[in-house]
């Protein structure tokens, strides 16, 4: 359990809250849910956006099979003990 509570999506002002907003309805999308790792980081706009870059700058790559990089996400996450 995490130390720190999830960000909602309704704080802050209405161009972080559309934002936030955007980021948990993709990842719902895709993950079926909001994961913590994400909920925290929404509580700084700045952090969350490069997050969502990071992520989406590594899923767009081309120079490995999209099928290994899930293997690879999923061995890391058993080698650290990942819940995600």
């Amino acid at each position: 359990m995490a130390r720190i509570r999830g960000a909602s999506s309704n704080q802050g002002g209405p161009i972080r809250q559309l934002f936030v907003g955007i980021v948990y309805a993709l990842t719902r999308r895709r993950l079926h849910r909001v994961i913590m790792p994400i909920q925290v980081t929404a509580h700084h706009a700045k952090v969350l956006l490069g997050y969502v870059q990071m992520e989406r700058s590594q899923a767009g790559s081309k120079l490995v099979d999209h099928k290994v990089k899930g293997l690879a996400e999923l061995r890391v996450a058993t080698l650290v003990g990942c819940p995600f």
